[in-house]
């Protein structure tokens, strides 16, 4: 979905999908919450975007024992991050000149996820995406360790975020020099918002000027429009 061929400025947006039945229909505007349509926005404003299913939602029918774990891959997560890098592929191959990322909820740290992985990605937005490991849902993981997601979370560090080898900034890090835009609301009962201020802290020296940009809006796990502009402006100018 995108704009006209003949005024396409070469802009291109991976947009990926919160935790929903629906997958890739949301962010499309074709159902769900009218503040997550953030796909149908961007094309409206030029860019032409790329709304993927993650494995499970939609009409991504992954046979996780066969499909993932059977090909060698170890969690949802990581062919969530295979799938992405090849939808990259496909925006490049279009003619894109610059990809950007956005998500919210499980699509925000989606985002984070394959902008570390993919630095043709030039700037990423996350909406209630993360939080420090130590403060998500009081330090366990639980959340996390499902096949779709991480299982290696409970095989292998019981659900611990001290026994974690990486955290949030170990990710930010890996996007310094890019531009990141986060968007964590002060009433997110998913993912912490001090939790998301201790991983700005930790790696806000590592960004140039104008190449983090925060929003902390008042409200719950939501996007709302006002954050969603502003998102999209530093989309704009990255």
């Amino acid at each position: 979905m995108g704009a006209d061929a003949d005024t396409w400025s070469g802009r291109a947006a991976l947009c990926l999908h919160q935790t929903t039945k629906i997958g890739k229909d949301e962010p499309a505007g074709l159902g769900g919450k009218p503040n997550l349509h953030y796909a149908h926005e961007l094309a409206q404003r030029g860019y032409l975007c790329l709304v993927p299913d993650y494995p499970s939602f939609g009409d991504d029918v992954t046979d996780f024992p066969k499909d993932v774990f059977g090909v060698g891959v170890a969690s949802g997560t990581m062919k969530g991050i295979i799938n992405h890098r090849r939808g990259v592929d496909l925006l490049v191959g279009r003619g894109a000149k610059t990809v950007v990322a956005i998500g919210h909820s499980l699509g925000g740290h989606n985002t984070l996820f394959v902008t570390a992985w993919d630095k043709r990605i030039r700037a990423a937005v996350t909406s209630c995406g993360f939080t420090a490991m130590a403060k998500y849902k009081g330090g366990n993981l639980k959340g996390w360790d499902q096949d779709r997601y991480m299982p290696r979370v409970r095989e292998r560090y019981q659900n611990d975020p001290a026994k974690l080898p990486w955290d949030f900034p170990d990710l930010l890090r890996m996007m310094a020099g890019r531009a990141v835009f986060i968007s964590a609301p002060l009433g997110d009962d998913n993912f912490d918002n001090s939790g998301v201020r201790d991983c700005v802290r930790a790696v806000s020296g590592r960004f140039g000027r104008g190449r983090l940009e925060t929003a902390y809006p008042d409200c719950g796990h939501d996007f709302p429009p006002e954050v969603r502009q502003q998102a999209y402006a530093f989309l704009d100018r990255a």
